[in-house]
């Protein structure tokens, strides 16, 4: 598996151990948030401090994500991201519909 996930206190962490998040590593991601929202999980956080590479199927990945939560009146958030991911988000003007925190304290206290 390319990532971990772990339940923390009221939401499921979602950590990538790759460097790329694209068609490769998407569909796999999108298998496993179905599968999460399948099991009444609504509240995710994708930590993607490892990862350093981010395509549009990595976008359709995380937007899916996005959807799901918001659909079940979930939270979702990402965390951890690098400056290449990040100025992509900001492109795609995604940091203004989805939570970014760089701070567990913040996260932890939002969530």
């Amino acid at each position: 598996m390319n990532f971990s996930i772990s339940e923390r206190n009221s939401y499921a962490l979602i950590a990538t151990n790759f460097d790329k998040l694209d068609i490769n590593t998407s569909s796999e991601l999108k298998s496993e948030l179905i599968l999460l929202n399948k099991n009444g999980v609504n509240t995710i956080v994708i930590d993607l401090s490892k990862t350093t590479y981010c395509d549009s199927s990595g976008l359709s990945s995380i937007l899916l994500a996005n959807r799901l939560c918001k659909d079940t009146n979930g939270k979702f958030a990402l965390f951890g991201l690098q400056d290449k991911v990040m100025k992509l988000i900001k492109i795609s003007q995604l940091d203004k519909v989805i939570r970014i925190f760089t701070n567990w304290d913040e996260l932890n206290a939002d969530f």
